[in-house]
């Protein structure tokens, strides 16, 4: 039931009560307000003293009532930021995560020690899912050519229009991870595959497993199927010099190192720890 405010400080602190007392985190109202409002956080902590309209307060209170009942709030609003940038975000993809901005930065520093000033760099993002990866990846090195693939339709066609609205020239192939780019060779390949234990979903929010596609989830053998066949399919198609950067779950470190030196045992292997110490990439590094 719609709840009634004349001012937006009254509408913040009933918000606030409301998902206090729904077990949900109170700054969303904040956030879904601003969203609402259409106001920076800046702009809403001036407005507090604002009138707020009947049909502000209806969407406010519907939006409220949608993340009480456990859908995040990126799905509510469309949109979550990633290294800086607004991705629009649906049900059919992930919400970006900043653990995996640690990814951008090393794959970034990577590209620049081992290849410097070259002109034609191929990058695939395999799982591209909303295209963060491959998108921030073009806007940081904007010479980089750059595939983005995923198997799933719904997916591919987010990341597209977040390409298209922040201006990134990118390829987008459909098909099962490495199937739509084995027709050429890469100097880099990124993924952040599906790698969640199914025996771990009972120790999952229901905010996740409710609403965030499954299949971008969980994948078999314990999380590592997806390794596995990267693994096993990408020598053939990286060149030299060259790199593979993962994400991974974070007790899956030495399992993902082992599976790609099992596949290039020439590479330099690295497990690198994200910003709360806990292993979060896996890099294969192959040389000339």
């Amino acid at each position: 039931m719609t709840q009634q405010f004349n001012f937006v400080y009254e509408a913040l602190n009933g918000a606030s009560s409301f998902l206090r007392d729904n077990g949900r985190e109170e700054v969303a109202a904040r956030l879904l307000l601003q969203h609402v409002l259409k106001k920076s956080y800046t702009d809403l902590l001036t407005s507090m003293r604002d009138e707020i309209t009947e049909n502000d307060c209806e969407a406010f209170w519907k939006m409220l009532e949608s993340h009480a009942k456990g859908m995040p709030i990126q799905y509510i609003i469309g949109e979550e930021e990633f290294y800086g940038r607004p991705f629009k975000v649906n049900e059919s993809v992930l919400i970006p995560r900043p653990e995996t901005e640690e990814l951008i930065v090393e794959a970034t520093k990577r590209i620049k020690l081992i290849f410097g000033d070259k002109p034609t760099i191929q990058l695939a993002d395999i799982g591209t899912g909303s295209g963060a990866i491959a998108i921030t990846m073009k806007k940081e090195i904007p010479s980089l050519n750059v595939t983005a693939t995923d198997i799933s339709t719904a997916a591919l066609n987010v990341a597209m229009k977040n390409a298209e609205t922040l201006k990134a020239t990118i390829h987008f192939e459909e098909g099962d991870l490495t199937a739509p780019i084995e027709q050429q060779k890469w100097q880099v390949v990124l993924s952040n595959p599906p790698y969640i234990a199914y025996d771990e979903a009972k120790e999952m929010s229901e905010v996740v497993l409710d609403h965030e596609p499954h299949t971008a989830l969980f994948a078999e053998e314990e999380g590592l199927a997806l390794y596995k066949r990267l693994a096993k399919n990408l020598p053939n198609l990286m060149t030299k010099p060259s790199f593979i950067g993962v994400e991974i779950g974070y007790a899956q470190g030495p399992a993902v190192a082992t599976l790609f030196k099992e596949s290039f045992p020439q590479a330099k292997i690295d497990i690198l720890q994200d910003i709360n110490g806990k292993n979060r990439m896996v890099f294969c590094e192959l040389g000339e």
